[in-house]
């Protein structure tokens, strides 16, 4: 029940053409040293961006609002649902005769903890926990 936003349509669209217009710019087979910093600082961006536009409120993309969803839904950690939800789609993609390399299980297993403590950092949990309002906003329930 995650509302799409401007975020949601971004996220689809605006990847795409950034990475059109960036990829002819990356080196094509980098060596290690640039490669391995390259790599880690791509997973580590990613999941800065991810907690930035979600903290924003303009709605998560497709996979960010599985994540948020689950998360409001079941009450478990940032880092576990999204590790989870990562290694699904490995696990898929692999299946389905796609390649598993060291960027790929570290994207997997890194991007959740990083969200999760981003999200901590930069006191957008709510946001990144699938709620809609910041607490101070939300209506109280008396009981």
């Amino acid at each position: 029940r995650q509302r799409p936003g401007l975020g949601t349509v971004s996220n689809v669209l605006v990847l795409g053409l950034v990475f059109d217009l960036v990829a002819p710019h990356l080196p094509d087979s980098p060596a290690l040293v640039v490669a391995i910093p390259m790599m880690l600082g791509g997973i580590v961006l990613n999941a800065f961006a991810t907690v930035m536009y979600i903290g924003a409120r303009f709605g998560p993309g497709p996979r960010d609002g599985m994540m948020t969803g689950l998360v409001n839904r079941t009450g478990w950690s940032v880092r576990l649902v999204r590790t989870g939800l990562e290694v699904a789609v490995v696990a898929v993609g692999f299946a389905l005769g796609g390649t598993l390399g060291a960027g790929t299980v570290l994207y997997a297993l890194g991007v959740g903890p990083l969200i999760q403590l981003f999200a901590r950092l930069l006191k957008v949990g709510d946001a990144v926990s699938g709620h809609s309002e910041p607490a101070d906003q939300r209506p109280t329930v008396n009981a």
